[in-house]
């Protein structure tokens, strides 16, 4: 008859952190929190204010012929440009604005400002409802779509 060998379990390794590292992980954790709260609650302002804008068009945009979109300078009331295809991301920029008038119940009538800083950032502010996109967060292309509508005359730039 065979004989079982029993094998002796691997002796257990114990990880558990000591007392004191997890009380100063939940102090650190805790300030942290607390300084949060502390700002949020003070009303303080904690966004770097905007730099100076170099140029602003304001802009309307429609829907065209054959899924077309139009881009109307509101000023001359011409239209500044067209765009056909998809423009995944011209048309959804504009469909969060868009959803945003709805929602507050703005209509169609003011335009879109485009607005070109001097910290060379881009954004498209709806003054109808107070909200702005930071095109450059969406990366040099899809801020470049937006970028072709700007003013290339200094003639006609209206900072």
């Amino acid at each position: 008859m065979a004989t079982l060998q029993t094998l002796d379990p691997a002796p257990t390794t114990n990880y558990a952190l000591p007392r004191i590292v997890l009380m100063a992980i939940g102090a650190v954790v805790l300030a942290t929190l607390l300084g949060v709260a502390a700002v949020r609650l003070s009303g303080a302002d904690i966004r770097v204010p905007d730099a100076p804008a170099l140029q602003k068009r304001s802009l309307r945009f429609e829907d065209g012929p054959q899924g077309s979109v139009l881009v109307i300078d509101a000023s001359t009331g011409q239209t500044a440009m067209k765009f056909t295809g998809e423009q995944g991301f011209l048309r959804g920029t504009l469909r969060a604005l868009v959803r945003e008038r709805r929602h507050s119940g703005a209509g169609p009538e003011t335009p879109f400002e485009l607005v070109l800083r001097s910290d060379h950032r881009l954004t498209l502010v709806d003054p109808a409802t107070g909200q702005r996109i930071d095109l450059e967060s969406f990366g040099p292309t899809n801020a470049g779509l937006f970028a072709s509508l700007l003013v290339r005359d200094p003639a006609r730039q209206n900072p």
